[in-house]
């Protein structure tokens, strides 16, 4: 491969990115999620109706989504911004923190693999149902379903690498 051409995206890569979701929930929502599969994306769709992303360039392109169920975004927005009880619909706070969460996220990911130099773009959050997500065109997208007692989340990962 020549030093123009493009990595296929491995467990190297994923490992990072779940770890520090595992870690960032663990800390700032005292929460335990668990893996519960690992597949390529049959399409763009987010799979939860809460949706985090950021771009991310450097020696790597493409994008990192943390896609939460409703439940688990309004419990987070209430540990995160210590809240009596969690919120009764997705508002603005609860957007905030799902950003927040996602710049987390990627902020632990992008430290254990500072050899890309990544940066990384401000969070934009989404929310509905059946979101279509943009990754690069020439990579293929992860998704990583978790769960928790609040409910269902993901990571949907699709980076395209460059060797040095």
């Amino acid at each position: 491969m020549s030093s123009s051409a493009a990595e296929t995206i491995t467990v190297d890569y994923l490992n990072p990115v779940i770890e520090s979701l595992e870690k960032t929930f663990e800390i700032s929502c005292s929460m335990q999620i668990a893996r519960t599969g690992l597949q390529l994306m049959e399409n763009n769709q987010a799979l939860q109706p809460i949706s985090g992303i950021i771009g991310v360039s450097g020696r790597a392109v493409g994008t990192i989504v943390l896609s939460l169920g409703t439940d688990v975004a309004k419990y987070a927005a209430k540990m995160m911004l210590m809240l009596d009880e969690m919120p009764p619909e997705v508002d603005d706070d609860v957007m905030d923190v799902v950003g927040e969460l996602t710049n987390m996220v990627t902020g632990g990911a992008k430290a254990k693999l500072e050899e890309y130099h990544l940066s990384m773009s401000l969070p934009n959050v989404l929310c509905g149902d059946n979101c279509r997500l943009h990754f690069p065109s020439n990579c293929r997208p992860i998704a990583i379903p978790f769960k928790c007692e609040w409910g269902e989340l993901a990571l949907q990962v699709g980076f395209t690498f460059h060797k040095k």
